[in-house]
């Protein structure tokens, strides 16, 4: 299980030349337990993009076990990647293809000011939201639907239905979240929803309105994506 704050990544997915959670990850687990080592993440998340516990199934034919792993890693990774627990899976357990959804959250730091504390954590937004207009529209996405209107352009050649198994806003003080669970993700999905579902908050567009952008499939219809930073991947979810 790892946690890591994404600020200074280009996502999850390894790419040459450029720092990522899978390339670091890999790289110190090789170091560790041989070249043999594959990492493999339950979510790809995007460049900038957090993760409280993101699940990744290490294979390797070193000898050490779970909780020297776990050490070794910690000492060997960045203070802002963090290996949460350790422990021997099933054989052939893939943490990508063993999951059965995600849940994600999203932090809008709705102050006046923005909370400097806050501004690798979150979205300011210092104007007024309505929460429960934002509420009522994004009910809308519950249940089985084709994405398409909240999906970026590289992944629109795929398939766009996604079952949003639950969507939540609530207010704490200044801080607003938005909590959704599916059980797949088109790309920059929830950033396009939360963009969206923001200009029903200030007002800018009625309830109503994401239903139709919904049906419509067209992103150009839907709000703008929001920043990265505010978005974080709570959990991946398996079956009991």
């Amino acid at each position: 299980m790892l946690s890591y704050d994404g600020t200074a990544y280009h996502g999850w997915q390894a790419q040459p030349d450029l720092p990522t959670i899978q390339g670091l990850l890999t790289a110190a687990a090789r170091r560790l337990l041989g070249d043999d080592t594959r990492v493999t993440g339950a979510s790809r998340t995007d460049a900038g993009v957090h993760a409280l516990r993101q699940t990744v199934s290490l294979t390797t034919g070193g000898t050490l076990g779970p909780r020297e792993i776990l050490a070794a890693l910690n000492a060997a990774l960045p203070g802002d990647v963090r290996v949460l627990e350790a422990a021997e899976a099933e054989p052939g357990f893939n943490a990508r293809r063993a999951a059965i959804g995600k849940r994600y959250g999203y932090l809008i730091d709705n102050g006046a000011v923005p909370a400097p504390l806050l501004r690798r954590f979150a979205w300011h937004v210092g104007r007024p939201l309505d929460l429960p207009a934002m509420r009522g529209a994004l009910a809308a996405l519950r249940g089985r639907h084709a994405l398409s209107a909240f999906c970026a352009a590289p992944g629109r050649a795929g398939d766009p239905v996604c079952v949003v198994k639950s969507l939540h806003v609530f207010r704490r003080k200044q801080h607003v979240a938005v909590l959704l669970s599916a059980d797949r993700y088109l790309h920059h999905m929830v950033r396009n929803v939360v963009g969206s579902a923001m200009l029903v908050g200030r007002g800018a567009r009625d309830p109503g309105w994401l239903g139709s952008v919904l049906a419509s499939g067209d992103r150009r219809l839907a709000g703008p994506t929001a920043p990265a930073q505010g978005l974080v991947l709570v959990r991946v979810l398996y079956p009991r």
